[in-house]
């Protein structure tokens, strides 16, 4: 039940504030608001909500900076607010870590759907497995024993995966909200030999047709102008 879930509202302008938690509230969620980056701060290690709705443009502390924190201190969801549709911004927003934006103006339902989304996602990446073992919704990888399989019936997907692709995945999965840019790919999942960004996509492209042949689609997910990152 959605009354499981504490909802952390950041927003400065008292009455877009209250709109949003009367929708969230109405659709069953706890929530609290936060009207400066510090008091979210506060409220955070106070009552470690399940996911961060979160303005960008706000007075003192901004939205840039609580996230940032945020991130320092753990993976709750995070979902801004912003009310540029400057490619720029989204772009910041996902490389320091957001898991989503909603441009303003928006609907309340928008938001709420999102938050929906977030949680799923959030709460499908958090199914216990043993170590090495790193399981997403679709995919379930044996990191030692160097396999992928179905999480539901443990049978083998992409089989020929190569080394550097089998690192690839498993990287992704390691951390799946997160995106990564083809630098920081090409360093920690690349032998030492290949030095140009431009083969990370190459073994990416390769990754997903892999996938995509045993009924994997969308994985990894592209963000443009960034990287990669896991994909649903």
């Amino acid at each position: 039940m959605n009354s499981h879930f504490l909802i952390l509202v950041v927003e400065d302008d008292a009455e877009i504030a209250a709109i949003v938690t009367a929708y969230l509230q109405r659709d069953g969620f706890r929530t609290r608001h936060a009207a400066d980056g510090l008091q979210a701060l506060e409220l955070y290690a106070q009552e470690a909500p399940a996911l961060v709705i979160l303005d960008i443009r706000m007075p003192g502390m901004d939205g840039w900076q609580v996230l940032a924190e945020l991130r320092r201190r753990g993976n709750t969801p995070v979902l801004m607010l912003t009310a540029s549709d400057d490619v720029t911004d989204k772009l910041s927003a996902l490389r320091i870590g957001a898991d989503d934006y909603v441009i303003k103006p928006f609907t309340p339902a928008e938001v709420v759907a999102r938050t929906h989304a977030i949680l799923r996602r959030a709460s499908s990446q958090a199914m216990p497995a043993e170590p090495g073992v790193l399981v997403s919704t679709r995919l379930k990888v044996y990191s030692d024993e160097f396999r992928v399989v179905d999480p539901r019936t443990e049978q083998a997907i992409a089989p020929g995966l190569t080394t550097t692709e089998f690192r690839l995945l498993a990287w992704l999965m390691r951390y799946p909200r997160k995106v990564f840019s083809r630098q920081a790919l090409l360093e920690n999942c690349l032998s030492e030999g290949e030095t140009l960004e431009r083969t990370v996509d190459s073994h990416i492209s390769k990754l997903r047709r892999k996938l995509e042949e045993a009924g994997i689609t969308g994985v990894p997910e592209s963000v443009r102008g960034v990287g990669y990152r896991l994909g649903d």
